[in-house]
């Protein structure tokens, strides 16, 4: 579970000014609607996943269960990404996104026919 520390500075231009604590991301999904893939890269590119993209949407030189993955994305904060360099392979944890679960794709001519 990620959850996010507040370090910050508290006076001068640009500062942040939260309470001290933490914040638990995404606390309200069940067991069923969190999992962990193992993802590697098997380009030759760096490449991101960002905070709110659906899994498998993400770029095809990622390798991990696609399928698996329908309707996931990132367990991290919103703005943020997940960088795997040439190579790399890491465990994430994800969590489902709401509602139907229907996501208008990034990626046109998708192999499930979808745009």
């Amino acid at each position: 579970m990620a959850t996010t520390d507040s370090t910050s500075s508290d006076s001068g231009p640009g500062a942040i000014r939260v309470r001290p604590g933490q914040i638990e991301l995404n606390a309200d999904r069940g067991p069923d609607e969190r999992a962990e893939f193992v993802i590697v890269n098997t380009g030759d590119r760096p490449v991101q996943i960002g905070s709110h993209i659906h899994l498998p949407d993400a770029n095809t030189a990622l390798d991990f269960d696609r399928a698996a993955a329908h309707g996931f994305r990132l367990d991290v904060p919103a703005g943020t990404s997940e960088r795997f360099e040439p190579g790399a392979s890491r465990t994430v944890a994800v969590v489902a996104l709401r509602g139907r679960r229907a996501v208008p794709g990034i990626q046109r001519g998708k192999a499930d026919g979808s745009l």
